[in-house]
């Protein structure tokens, strides 16, 4: 899951449908009442537009505005939303999907064939500058050379007719559907967003999702309202209100009080919780197929080329401890990098376990003995968040006591995290990746293969590459996971990363919450959403 960021009027005064309508006053009505769902988001949104998000924080929130031809279902699998059904021809190359008659946007107008092929075509635009769509798009035939400036038109989306779409790819590849869900390729009225500037006001916020945006306050507020019009049938609660609340002591003493429904909770705060008598019976744990990690920037850092620093510094982080100490043992440490519930992950890796005796002999055997004339190390991480600088300061403490090498801890603001991230101008750092469909791919060929476009560390090994490159166009799941597994094992005795842990999120439900939807990805759009009076 990934990064976030804004700017523009509705365009043509040649267009009929206007973007989005002075709602606000409705907002505030609704607001008036107790069917409002309160709970906080910990940071401020990062982007509006859905061909921009790329962090999960952010995406959590757009998921009620925006949606796509697919969505997740409860049991974690690709189902129809806009689309009713598809086509796969027998090659697995061209998926053609059959939407559904009468979706309205929200600012009134029907969703067509037009629409889709409108938000491919403006996700591929290079002035616009997604940072999503080439992860997610760039299977469909002539999206990357629109991204390069090649191409006008994506000439793998095509109209067939008012309700019809054929999108042709480039290679089978088994995951395309779980790339759809993802919002830069959610449908989009064209009247609301420009093709070349990013969308960041709210009136120009209008997707086809179940509620509707009405205000946002950076650093502040964000509301939404029911949208009565939503072809799955009105959401059952008026609205939802995501108060952004960085600091987590605040954010429990709200849920304390009653000012918000739900929290997501830190992992320090869960002991305290379990031994609460008004509070241990709301606790929720949700495991997250995602993946806590520490990753070297081999450019940055010139020692981090040599295997054996980065396999010294793998060996000498003692996760276990890091996990049941440091954070309470409400997650699992990580033993490679695939999580559990994705596809290829497996109990036993090649993984670089706890062992000091041989992180000191590596590290003496690439010009290092017990640290002398290693730099000093800078580890980033996004700020005000507890649980991400515990795991920063036992690793930094790990590598002071067993390898006596010091870091210095530097924390950034996460939207600019992201940018400097995105730029690969990070030399050392703490970070999370949470899968955005369940396949390896998301992983190992994404981030860790040489041409992987999020790979921000310029780790290349040519065995992974290939090994990738030939799994991620095989329709046989058998081969696929003998691959993945095969390239997952080099990349972990190559130590490209120090995984520490696989994600469990702890969070605090009012009782008066009922019918919330999960998935593996978190709480699906709260379509079924009821709170009592």
């Amino acid at each position: 899951m990934k990064r976030l960021w804004l700017a523009v009027l509705c365009v043509g005064s040649l267009l009929i449908v206007g973007c989005g309508k002075g709602n606000f006053s409705e907002q505030q009505k609704a607001a008036s009442n107790g069917n409002i769902f309160r709970y906080p988001i910990v940071t401020s949104p990062t982007k509006l537009d859905p061909a921009m998000v790329q962090d999960g924080d952010t995406l959590d929130a757009l998921q009620q505005v925006y949606e796509g031809l697919v969505v997740w279902s409860e049991d974690n699998k690709p189902v129809p939303c806009l689309a009713d059904s598809w086509d796969i021809s027998p090659d697995g190359k061209v998926y053609t999907f059959h939407l559904h008659k009468g979706v309205k946007f929200h600012n009134g107008r029907e969703m067509v064939a037009d629409d889709f092929k409108y938000a491919i075509e403006r996700s591929s635009n290079p002035k616009l500058a997604s940072p999503t769509a080439e992860d997610y798009l760039k299977d469909i035939v002539g999206v990357m050379d629109k991204l390069h400036g090649k191409a006008t038109e994506v000439k793998g989306v095509q109209v067939i007719d008012k309700y019809t779409v054929k999108v042709t790819l480039d290679a089978p590849h088994a995951y395309f559907l779980g790339k759809l869900t993802y919002l830069v390729a959610a449908p989009v009225p064209k009247e609301c967003f420009p093709p070349d500037k990013e969308v960041d006001k709210v009136e120009n916020c209008v997707g086809t999702g179940p509620f509707k945006m009405t205000q946002y306050v950076p650093d502040q507020l964000l509301t939404m309202t029911a949208f009565k019009d939503y072809h799955g049938g009105a959401p059952l609660i008026d609205g939802i209100e995501r108060p952004v609340i960085k600091d987590a002591t605040t954010r429990l003493n709200k849920f304390k009080a009653g000012e918000v429904d739900l929290v997501q909770l830190e992992r320090g705060d869960v002991k305290g919780v379990r031994e609460d008598p008004k509070l241990k019976d709301q606790l929720k744990l949700f495991d997250r197929p995602a993946i806590w990690y520490v990753a070297f920037n081999l450019k940055m850092v010139p020692q981090f080329a040599d295997k054996k620093v980065r396999q010294a510094l793998s060996y000498a982080v003692d996760r276990d401890r890091i996990v049941n100490e440091v954070l309470g043992g409400v997650n699992t440490p990580a033993n490679g990098i695939l999580p559990p519930g994705v596809l290829a992950h497996r109990d036993k890796t090649a993984i670089l376990g706890y062992d000091v005796a041989k992180a000191k002999q590596l590290l003496a055997e690439a010009g290092y003995p017990d640290g002398k004339g290693f730099p000093q190390l800078e580890m980033w991480f996004r700020e005000q968040r507890p649980d991400i600088q515990f795991v920063a300061e036992a690793v930094a403490a790990d590598l002071k006591k067993n390898l006596n090498i010091d870091v210095k801890l530097k924390t950034l603001e996460w939207g600019s995290y992201l940018a400097k991230n995105n730029a690969k101008e990070i030399p050392f750092f703490h970070m999370r990746w949470s899968a955005d469909y369940l396949d390896p791919q998301n992983f190992l060929s994404l981030l860790l293969t040489t041409d992987g476009n999020e790979n921000k560390t310029f780790y290349s090994n040519p065995q992974v590459d290939a090994l990738c490159a030939k799994a991620d166009s095989s329709l046989d799941e058998k081969e696929r996971i003998t691959l993945y597994a095969q390239a997952e094992d080099l990349i972990l005795q190559d130590a490209a990363w120090i995984p520490v842990y696989f994600q469990r999120d702890a969070e605090l439900i009012s009782p008066r919450v009922s019918g919330l939807r999960e998935s593996l990805f978190g709480h699906l759009p709260h379509t079924t959403v009821k709170l009592k009076p």
